[in-house]
């Protein structure tokens, strides 16, 4: 999948992942300290607009600018159009505006482990050292114990995955684990295996 597939995806007047804000990045980083963020990989920007209204300023890096054009949208109607900016990149390739910040997001970015690992680590090299690194995504281990989400194991990481691709990184990691979520489905909500990491930049 490229940018134009995603370009493809977004072109709908829907928000196709809504705006409501993800709730693990809720739990994990409504408590956190700093004044800027990454939001990688951001889609149409649920995640940015949260962390703006709650004082932070964003810059949400996509590379569907379809994408961008409705979170700035969103953002406007959020009245947090001042603390959103945007760079439309891969999430393998990119070059902040903003950098080093005090959060980087990574969230549902479900791509095969190798780029994954790239993704990462160049985010986490844009982060401040005391700083925080947040991910979110659906876990490997919900192809055997949960619904929704890829079904590709080469898209889905794990704890061990994670853990492998932080080996010598400056990061010390403090949550590392599968939570249970749930996915709306036709037969009614059904549980989902989610994978979250919370890790903070080595002083």
């Amino acid at each position: 999948m490229d940018s134009n597939y995603w370009d493809d995806k977004y072109s709908t007047e829907d928000y196709v992942y809504t705006k409501l804000e993800n709730r693990f990045v809720v739990e994990y980083c409504q408590d956190l300290e700093g004044t800027t963020a990454i939001d990688l990989a951001g889609g149409e920007g649920r995640n940015s607009v949260y962390l703006a209204k709650r004082g932070w300023q964003v810059e949400n890096i996509d590379f569907s600018q379809v994408a961008l054009d409705k979170y700035l949208k969103f953002a406007q109607e959020e009245r947090v159009l001042d603390k959103c900016s945007l760079t439309c990149s891969s999430a393998l390739e990119f070059n902040p505006k903003t950098t080093p910040v005090d959060l980087g997001v990574i969230a549902y970015l479900q791509i095969n482990q190798p780029d994954l690992k790239t993704a990462i680590l160049r985010l986490v090299s844009n982060i401040k050292p005391g700083g925080h690194l947040f991910g979110v995504w659906h876990s490997r281990d919900n192809l055997t114990g949960g619904f929704g989400g890829p079904r590709d194991p080469e898209v889905l990481p794990d704890v061990a995955t994670i853990t492998e691709a932080l080996e010598g990184s400056n990061l010390e990691i403090k949550v590392l684990m599968n939570r249970d979520g749930q996915i709306q489905t036709r037969e009614g909500l059904k549980p989902s295996v989610t994978l979250v990491l919370l890790a903070q930049v080595k002083l």
